[in-house]
């Protein structure tokens, strides 16, 4: 099949079956890179070349489609005061570091994971606040599709079990990137541009690359997490929607 006929199945697939789209999205995400992370690390190149193709397949389906605007590519929320300027989502995001700093890598393979991590940020948040949430927004209230986004993102996580990490530390690991699924997909709702929340899902997985291992700081980050969720999203459910 020619490039071209690719593109236009997926366009197909797209404009028949969005919330399908979006989930394929997901279902080849989690299975290649839960893959590739368990056989090879964060630091590997197979990881970054990955990502690389999963970033650009995402940028050129956009571009092609003209759904820059949708997918609020083109846009900066209007008024930072109303969101706090962030500041709740931007501290919880220097969590990974609250305990010191100890990098997991070194050299080109600290280099690799960064870039990799950067990446990370971008394709899940165009996939689950992107694809999978505009997706459910223009069929469902907007309390399903929030929940739903959140949610899903939070239970991707479950892929960590086959890298080889314990089910309790997955589990906690759901919970955390829960809270976090509701905090960014309330700030895309809210804002309608999903560039504050790529920013924010970028740096905590940069940093997790470089903070120390301090079990009680660990679980009074993912404490604080669960509760800033709960009072910012609660707040910020009471804003109006940009247009």
């Amino acid at each position: 099949m020619t490039k071209f006929g690719k593109e236009n199945n997926m366009r197909k697939l797209y404009e028949k079956k969005e919330i399908l789209f979006a989930v394929l999205w997901i279902v080849a995400y989690c299975v290649v890179l839960g893959t590739i992370r368990g056989n090879f690390g964060d630091e590997s190149i197979y990881m970054l070349i990955a990502l690389i193709v999963f970033t650009a397949g995402i940028i050129a389906f956009v571009k092609i489609n003209h759904l820059e605007e949708k997918y609020g590519l083109d846009r900066w929320p209007k008024n930072m005061k109303k969101y706090l300027f962030f500041i709740p989502m931007w501290i919880l995001a220097t969590g990974n570091i609250w305990d010191g700093f100890g990098p997991s890598y070194q050299g080109t393979s600290l280099v690799f994971a960064a870039i990799s991590m950067i990446l990370v940020g971008f394709v899940e948040e165009m996939i689950f606040r992107g694809f999978l949430f505009r997706a459910m927004l223009s069929k469902d209230k907007a309390a399903v599709a929030i929940i739903v986004s959140a949610v899903t993102f939070g239970i991707g996580h479950i892929v960590n079990l086959f890298t080889g990490q314990a089910s309790f530390e997955t589990v906690i690991q759901i919970i955390f990137a829960i809270s976090w699924g509701f905090i960014l997909t309330m700030v895309c709702y809210k804002g309608v541009s999903i560039i504050p929340c790529i920013i924010a899902h970028s740096m905590i997985d940069v940093l997790s690359l470089f903070g120390a291992d301090n079990e009680i700081v660990d679980w009074i980050y993912i404490g604080t997490t669960i509760v800033v969720a709960i009072v910012y999203c609660t707040y910020l459910g009471k804003m109006k929607n940009e247009k």
